[in-house]
């Protein structure tokens, strides 16, 4: 028997750094994990798609540009070799997270856990007994009932696993998981059709953010169908409304589910299917907590690492708190996608009096010298006392701007903030304060 004062349940973003946190406070501390150090994020999700997203960026640009005078001959990929590279990029990250674990002195056990309850978990033949219980469990895909995973029909993970490129790929579902892979495999060479049920791409981000994503994916000759529905397989293909798509490989992003059915024996109180949590991450059950993908939405790895040392910090005996307003959010489809805080839309419908700034990537030098005038940034504030309360962007690599946005509305700045604030020339960030001018009336670089 071996007891600690904090056990960890799953060794993702939100658990290793839990772990690695309380170590620091000089907590004893166990982590276990039935799978891979780096959970879902590093072995099958972050991590992995924007390795292949590059991968298929640097295809897509080496076959060359007319109109800015470069021509190739046909360029072509190995994927096997680019998976191998990419297996290689998440190997040095988790075996990086491993050591920093080892060096912390957090005692790692591989193994499925097996909550007994709230003060004991077994692994194998072990039995360990804790003080404080930390759920970090993840999320895995959701398969459609009469779609299930296996032979041609693909899941995200299966997706960052082909060797060879397919010739015809049907994406079901045009969330963030499926334009991402969808516009990555597109660039690799696939014939690519993305099928929505709702009336739009991305329906989780305000319909103008997405506009330029859909006209890239257009460009890019990807095939979308919105309010079409994805029945079963044929022949040759996938069902579609009346119809029938041809289709070599079917990748079915539909969402993430919590992983809940380890934590079943503590009947925990739930928000639908995932852990209900306060503003400490606790649970319902006095000394368990929990983080990341299995409390819901948003699930982000960045907000499971947030989660993580906060819930160490509590543990410790800190004042902390979880403020879950500035989490940033990103999407890494062709322009990106980024925002933080309150949308126009969001701030009408809290009856918030407020100003909008926006200064469209066509007139930014750095946009323009890259040969991506597509997108915009946007800035939401009050009326009022012009306090911002929202930052989004949809562009070529804008997703680098999150930890500005975020910081922006961490610190509680005005418009008068952003506007006095010097930005680099030429770049994209210069948006940022071209945006805030504009909110102003105060707009230099456009009418």
């Amino acid at each position: 028997m071996t007891d600690c004062d904090v056990l960890v349940v799953g060794a993702g973003p939100g658990g290793y750094v839990c772990a690695l946190r309380a170590a620091q406070l000089g907590l004893k501390t166990v982590i276990v994990e039935r799978a891979e150090i780096g959970g879902t994020c590093l072995n099958v999700g972050c991590i992995p798609s924007k390795a292949i997203i590059h991968a298929a960026a640097e295809l897509d640009a080496a076959r060359g540009n007319a109109h800015l005078g470069i021509t190739t001959e046909a360029a072509r990929i190995d994927l096997a070799a680019t998976m191998a590279w990419k297996d290689g990029v998440v190997g040095r990250l988790t075996g990086g997270v491993a050591t920093l674990l080892d060096h912390a002195g957090v005692r790692r056990i591989a193994g499925g856990a097996q909550v007994v309850d709230g003060k004991t978990v077994r692994v194998r033949d072990e039995t360990i007994t804790t003080d404080h219980l930390v759920l970090a469990t993840g999320s895995e895909p959701v398969p459609l009932a009469h779609l299930p995973f296996g032979g041609k029909v693909l899941s995200s993970t299966d997706a960052l696993a082909l060797t060879t490129v397919p010739e015809r790929l049907v994406v079901v579902g045009a969330g963030y998981i499926g334009l991402e892979l969808g516009t990555a495999y597109r660039k690799l060479g696939a014939e690519v059709t993305v099928i929505e049920v709702q009336s739009r791409i991305l329906p989780q981000y305000d319909e103008r953010l997405t506009r330029p994503v859909l006209a890239r994916l257009k460009a890019l000759g990807v095939t979308v169908l919105v309010g079409a529905s994805a029945g079963e397989l044929a022949d040759d293909g996938l069902r579609v409304d009346d119809g029938v798509l041809g289709a070599d490989v079917v990748l079915v992003t539909v969402g993430r589910r919590p992983v809940t059915d380890v934590v079943a024996t503590l009947h925990l109180a739930m928000d639908g299917r995932a852990v209900h949590i306060d503003d400490q991450c606790r649970t319902s059950m006095r000394d368990v907590f929990a983080i990341g993908d299995v409390t819901g939405e948003p699930m982000l790895a960045h907000r499971a690492m947030a989660q993580g040392a906060l819930v160490a910090e509590v543990i410790a005996g800190m004042a902390s708190t979880w403020d879950h307003r500035f989490v940033p959010e990103v999407c890494f489809t062709d322009p990106e996608i980024v925002k933080v805080g309150m949308s126009p839309d969001d701030a009408a419908d809290a009856g918030v009096e407020h100003l909008v700034g926006r200064f469209m990537l066509g007139a930014n030098g750095r946009a323009l010298s890259l040969d991506r005038p597509d997108g915009f940034v946007r800035i939401v504030a009050r009326r009022d006392n012009h306090l911002v309360l929202g930052l989004q962007a949809v562009g070529p690599g804008v997703s680098e701007l999150a930890a500005a946005f975020t910081t922006t509305l961490e610190m509680g700045s005005v418009l008068e903030d952003i506007a006095a604030t010097v930005h680099a020339h030429p770049s994209i960030s210069e948006a940022v304060q071209e945006a805030a001018l504009g909110a102003l009336g105060r707009a230099i670089h456009h009418a």
